[in-house]
């Protein structure tokens, strides 16, 4: 029989696995932004939503389009630079 302080006890191995969860608090309206450009380079921004992107594409059933260097959807954005509203079009 599992006891309180067992990893066989479910409860506990979850207590364990939330006390390293890192964890921020800040006061509510000085949260940091969420622009992290100036913190991280594009390649790191890039590597925090692949796996991101897998997911969802997992998730929504359809295979993960491939495409060719040239062929690919995309925009590039110069620093401070801002879409246009493309919500006319639509």
């Amino acid at each position: 029989m599992a006891g309180p302080q067992s990893l066989d006890d479910p409860a506990r191995v979850r207590a364990l696995r939330r006390a390293e969860w890192s964890v921020r608090s800040f006061r509510l309206g000085e949260e940091p932004g969420d622009d992290l450009s100036d913190t991280t380079t594009a390649v790191e921004r890039l590597s925090m939503m692949w796996p991101l992107a897998v997911e969802t594409w997992t998730l929504s059933g359809r295979p993960l389009p491939v495409y060719d260097r040239t062929n690919l959807p995309g925009r590039l954005l110069r620093p401070g630079e801002v879409l246009p509203d493309d919500s006319a079009s639509s």
